[in-house]
């Protein structure tokens, strides 16, 4: 017979993204989560997890385990609240990614806020442009620009965005500003590198549908926030979200240019594991999250905005 709190360590267990960090949270030592999790596997008759000393991946049948399991627990924890017998409270480990850019500026500020205001809680940031896989990663929320395809994920809409064509006023002084799309061939651009994914085209949308402009990339990085720290620098035009560079902006360190090419929407959602129920800690941490960031949208798009006209 599966007892419950095997259960509860499994599934702790895959949201940290360690057995021994799940085991002591629950006040475990390391060899007796590892035996309470093997315990959990016979009583099953399947591995749940294929683990080793840096990782724990879900196997087929752990996937579809963890996804009930999760389910379960949650109304266990929600009857026990409702009748006074347990408290929903936002504790454990919390594991956030974001964009390099968005998480410096905005994330990682807000993140660490609401956790000041859980004493029982832990933060794990992880700012990284590649797009991690959450189960593997062990990440809880992503913040990332737009939806995901992958059906094993909801996202939540926090904020809206749009992206932006932009370069510094010495750069634009010493090469000329672009009134055409054409003459960005010209011009030197800086681009995305996303591994796995190659050098991200930059697209503009057109009554004939999403184009692919035709531009060579004089720098490539791996990371949004030295790309424009580039252009802030001067050396080239950067293709970038108008949350990551509003306070370039405002401070004049950046000027968008070509005004009237209409390019893709970046809005800002929350990405997380999906299913009926979610942890306290990542349900109030979303809100927190989408509050906040409502809170400065307006400012943001409309600095960027103003200088457009």
């Amino acid at each position: 017979m599966v007892d419950f709190e095997d259960m509860r360590l499994f599934v702790r267990a895959v949201n940290d993204g360690s057995l021994s960090a799940a085991g002591r949270e629950l006040g475990l030592s390391p060899a007796a989560a590892s035996k309470r999790l093997n315990r959990l596997e016979q009583a099953l008759g399947v591995r749940l997890l294929q683990r080793s000393s840096r990782r724990l991946v879900l196997t087929e049948e752990g996937s579809i385990y963890f996804e009930r399991c999760q389910a379960i627990i949650a109304d266990v924890d929600d009857a026990n609240a409702a009748v006074g017998l347990g408290q929903l409270e936002v504790r454990g480990q919390l594991h956030v990614s974001a964009s390099v850019d968005m998480g410096r500026q905005y994330i990682g500020p807000i993140a660490a806020d609401f956790v000041a205001q859980h004493p029982h809680l832990k933060l794990r940031l992880t700012n990284s442009d590649a797009m991690l896989d959450l189960f593997e990663n062990g990440v809880d929320v992503a913040i990332r620009g737009g939806t995901m395809a992958d059906s094993r994920l909801v996202s939540r809409l926090l904020a809206n965005n749009f992206r932006v064509l932009c370069a510094s006023p010495e750069y634009l002084a010493r090469r000329g500003t672009p009134t055409r799309v054409e003459q960005l061939e010209q011009h030197d651009c800086l681009m995305l590198h996303r591994p796995g994914h190659g050098i991200l085209p930059w697209i503009l949308q057109t009554p004939e549908g999403p184009r692919t402009l035709r531009v060579d990339a004089a720098i490539t990085c791996d990371n949004g926030d030295l790309m424009r720290a580039l252009a802030v620098a001067g050396h080239g035009l950067a293709f970038k979200s108008a949350w990551d560079i509003a306070e370039d902006v405002r401070a004049g360190r950046l000027v968008p240019v070509l005004a009237d090419v209409i390019l893709p929407d970046a809005h800002i959602y929350a990405i997380y594991p999906s299913r009926c129920y979610l942890p306290a800690r990542i349900r109030g941490f979303v809100d927190h999250l989408q509050q906040a960031l409502q809170q400065r949208e307006r400012e943001v798009l409309d600095t960027v905005r103003s200088a457009m006209r």
